[in-house]
């Protein structure tokens, strides 16, 4: 057989990944062996491969082809997430663009445009994820808007209210007005912003004394309904319990006393607007306070703004600080750093909101979530410096706001009717109605009760993955779930151990009074040479799939992993694809060089062919012990720097060199057999970082069982070995590498004797 002088990885990928799909080597069934099971993280359905996605789901290939090859069942389960907010905000876009708008169309039209959006636009991160060589069982591809899922979520929301454990609050939450939503507190990411501070004269009623407060933002002293100073504060213990009138508007409100307000900061004397900041909310409980919500959902001011009703929020920041300058109550204006809420999915600056919210209580439900990754392990972190991180929040959590005023999601399975204040959950209006109707006097038609319109959190879904995926909410007790759970690893950043991760540890507990997987291995964030994250907005990213175009999968996914430590931040450079090029090159040369070997039958052995070779024997053995011990401690860049070092220099560079026949002359069998038989453990302990160019090599070498493909071989078993053979070689090594430094020093030609004329 002719072996190009090339290797094609465009060809061989192709070829070789539709062989794996044709052949169903990916697919998993329940049967008598050990299950090895993985749920993908699930991207955004109209989602698009980029570094981080890379990173993550080669570190859960290798995983899963590894445990193929040690004999598991393996099951790798991909999917995506509807991801509510970054959908519909395309979709709404997509609407506008058409000159519709939302709010002018049904939930039904509105949602058949989502759906449609969504077959058009979604799904192509899992088609690139094979071209990366990704081994998942695509025929369990899972959507979290699956009709399956659907019911499952809403099964769980069914489960949880009956506990007890889920109910409707009026609240301060996080209002993003761009996506017109609620999000949790874990959405909101605070940035140190420059900006101003504002001090504002407020007049005493029936008096020529003044107060002065300093604020941020001015622009909600409308909501204001009260001042506040500390009762220790000498200045101000006279004017406690006296009315102030707040500027422009000239309402009268109370100056309260609480040890709440810092002595330090700005005047020591407060302005309370309990509608829109959750420490104002707070006083406004505790002393009774009126509350007066001064925005819309736009954050645009409404009629308790008087005449600055209908302007965004900032416009009138600027023009309030005209008005109450040219009314001589701005007193000044002081440059002033401080951290800024944003929101995570559209990076607007969060409001503070009052409204109705449905919410899940956490205390309880989190302990066996301690307990079980703090306290008895468990549940292992790789890295485990991660536990503290997880132990903060949990310890530190509070009720989850579960709902989000969106359409593209689970819409909550809660049905309101009466005054609209009594509502029953159930899974659809007709068992709704059945409720109803079965406890109440009044008998109701389905016209007379309206379900909530507000969906779940996306996370509200994610969190029961390891469990919907094998229909576990709704058949607890099936054949699947029963074998694939616990699932064993999960592969995740560490940017979503709040949303994602102690979630699904929660649920696992609460859902099945189990664990959802074994153990969590943290990948770093991708930067560049910089350190700078690698973003679109940067313009710092390289394209994925470019990257795998140019450079081939198996190149690239080496690339990452020489850069990958888990748990650190991973410093990406093109280059190390490069080299992971070459690594590529290296073993198509070392296929071509042993293919091209004649053999000479009647040929016995040579003595430095056997030592040559029992030497490496034993040096992979060595090295095995050490690729399986990384592996169980999670440290998979180590394991690919060791059988990197190995085939590279102890392979390539020693063992070809060594039982490499002289010009003219053929091998003899023995030795060619036995490398060959070292070739293929090479080819094992690689195929899981490089799947492409080892099945290639694989199939191309002499006399290779071809029935067996090199992705479902088994691993490499640790044969007994004589360390001295290996230490005594690197003396040998290192006696022949001076002797070469030698030569290169002195100019010595290969082919010039040494005698002692040169020593």
């Amino acid at each position: 057989m002719q072996i190009s002088s090339k290797y094609n990885h465009i060809d061989t990928e192709k070829k070789w990944y539709s062989f794996w799909m044709d052949n169903k080597l990916f697919n998993s069934v329940p049967n008598e062996k050990e299950p090895f099971t993985i749920v993908i993280p699930p991207p955004n359905v109209t989602g698009l491969l980029h570094m981080g996605h890379m990173l993550n789901n080669t570190l859960q290939d290798i995983l899963v082809r590894r445990a193929r090859m040690l004999g598991k069942n393996a099951c790798w389960v991909p999917g995506t997430d509807h991801a509510s907010i970054a959908t519909e905000a395309k979709v709404v876009e997509n609407l506008k663009q058409k000159g519709i708008n939302k709010s002018d169309i049904s939930r039904d039209e509105f949602l058949k445009h989502a759906w449609d959006w969504t077959e058009k636009y979604g799904g192509g991160i899992l088609e690139q994820l094979k071209k990366l060589g990704c081994s998942c069982d695509w025929d369990r591809t899972k959507f979290t808007l699956d009709d399956d899922m659907y019911q499952s979520v809403i099964e769980a929301f069914e489960i949880l209210h009956k506990k007890d454990l889920i109910y409707r609050g009026y609240r301060m939450i996080n209002w993003d007005p761009e996506a017109k939503t609620t999000v949790s507190d874990e959405e909101v990411n605070y940035i140190e912003e420059d900006s101003s501070l504002y001090y504002l004269k407020y007049l005493l009623e029936n008096s020529d004394k003044e107060l002065q407060i300093a604020t941020t933002r001015p622009e909600t002293i409308f909501g204001d309904t009260a001042l506040c100073v500390n009762p220790k504060d000498k200045r101000y213990k006279d004017l406690i319990g006296k009315q102030a009138i707040v500027p422009i508007c000239g309402r009268k409100i109370p100056i309260i006393a609480d040890l709440y307000v810092d002595l330090e900061f700005g005047t020591g004397c407060l302005k309370v607007t309990p509608a829109h900041d959750i420490n104002d909310y707070n006083l406004g409980l505790k002393h009774n306070l009126d509350t007066i919500d001064i925005f819309d959902e736009n954050a645009v001011l409404n009629n308790n703004g008087l005449h600055y009703q209908g302007k965004d929020r900032f416009v009138v920041r600027k023009e309030i600080e005209v008005e109450l300058k040219s009314k001589n109550l701005l007193v000044k204006k002081e440059n002033y750093i401080h951290n800024v809420g944003r929101s995570e999915r559209t990076n607007a600056v969060i409001e503070p909101r009052l409204s109705k919210q449905w919410f899940l209580k956490m205390n309880d439900i989190t302990k066996p979530a301690i307990e079980n990754v703090l306290e008895n392990e468990n549940i292992k972190f790789f890295p485990s410096k991660f536990k503290s991180t997880y132990k903060y929040w949990l310890e530190n959590i509070k009720d989850w706001n579960i709902s989000r005023q969106l359409t593209w999601g689970h819409q909550i399975p809660v049905f309101y009717y009466g005054n609209n204040e009594d509502y029953i959950v159930a899974k659809n209006k007709k068992e709704a109605l059945t409720k109803i109707n079965s406890k109440s006097k009044i008998q109701y038609s389905e016209d007379d009760i309206i379900q909530e319109n507000d969906v779940l959190d996306t996370w509200f879904s994610s969190w029961l993955w390891p469990i919907s995926v094998f229909d576990g909410i709704r058949n607890p007790n099936n054949k699947e779930i029963n074998y694939y759970y616990p699932t064993q690893d999960l592969v995740t950043g560490p940017d979503i151990i709040f949303f994602w991760v102690a979630r699904m540890i929660i649920s696992g507990y609460e859902f099945r009074d189990e664990k959802p997987f074994s153990n969590v291995y943290f990948t770093g964030i991708v930067r560049d040479k910089l350190r700078r994250k690698m973003s679109k907005q940067l313009g710092n990213s390289p394209d994925a799939i470019k990257l795998i175009e140019e450079y081939g999968a198996d190149s690239v996914r080496v690339g990452l992993m020489l850069s990958s430590a888990a748990g650190n931040d991973l410093l990406f450079d093109e280059s190390l694809c490069q080299q992971g090029k070459n690594f590529t090159n290296k073993l198509w040369n070392a296929l071509r060089l042993v293919h091209g070997w004649e053999i000479d039958e009647n040929k016995s052995q040579p003595k430095v062919n056997e030592l040559g070779l029992n030497w490496y024997n034993n040096k992979f053995n060595n090295t095995l012990k050490l690729i399986n011990k990384n592996f169980d401690n999670y440290r998979i860049s180590d394991v690919l720097m060791s059988s990197y070092r190995l085939i590279w220099d102890d392979f390539c560079s020693w063992l070809l060199e060594i039982v490499k026949p002289d010009f003219g002359e053929q091998i003899d069998i023995k030795s060619k057999n036995e490398l060959i038989r070292l070739f293929e453990k090479n080819l094992k302990i690689l195929h899981p970082f490089m799947p492409f160019l080892t099945e290639e090599i694989y199939q191309n070498l002499p006399d290779v069982n071809e029935s067996i493909p090199l992705t479902i071989s088994y691993w490499p078993e640790i044969e007994d070995n004589d360390q001295v053979i290996v230490n005594d070689f690197e003396i040998t090594k290192e006696i022949i590498s001076q002797i070469r430094n030698y030569r290169k020093e002195k100019n010595i030609s290969f082919k010039t004797s040494l005698d002692l004329y040169y020593l």
